[in-house]
């Protein structure tokens, strides 16, 4: 496995790239942990994203598997900091104060998901915000972002 390979799946829990090789492999779950001396509930929670990788049963799968020594592990470890990162960006929130709750009187206020929401966001704001709203929201998404957005708004408009 190449390190451009491994920098495109980067990211991947480890048991949705294990149970790839086993379909490639044709090797049943039950058959590799009979192999590997494993619970069979053990890697079948691993393939589901359920459970987690460890060294010592990443290097038994990646020995089994003819795979290269460190693969799971390191699927694992930018499984992890795939993770952290979204769970940041979750609670990041613009400042609040600076935000009028009439904008939104759609929508519970204290729901709203500014990033996965980000796009209606800006547009609402940009549509019926004051300058101090704006100036917030572009902080918050940042300038490129906000622009990006607006010029894609304004496109479809009209």
């Amino acid at each position: 496995m190449t390190i451009k390979m491994l920098e495109n799946i980067k990211g991947m829990h480890p048991g949705f790239f294990l149970e790839r090789k086993l379909k490639e492999k044709n090797i049943s779950k039950g058959r590799l942990a009979l192999k590997i001396n494993e619970y069979p509930q053990t890697l079948s929670a691993i393939t589901k994203g359920k459970r987690g990788m460890n060294t010592a049963l990443a290097l038994k799968i990646e020995n089994e598997l003819g795979l290269p020594e460190g693969t799971l592990m390191f699927l694992h470890i930018f499984y992890d900091i795939k993770q952290e990162k979204l769970k940041r960006i979750e609670t990041s929130k613009p400042n609040l104060s600076k935000l009028r709750k009439i904008l939104f009187w759609d929508t519970d206020f204290n729901k709203i998901q500014w990033h996965t929401q980000k796009k209606a966001v800006i547009e609402r704001v940009f549509d019926r915000g004051n300058e101090k709203e704006k100036a917030e929201i572009t902080r918050f998404y940042g300038k490129e972002t906000v622009d990006k957005i607006l010029k894609e708004y304004s496109a479809h408009a009209y």
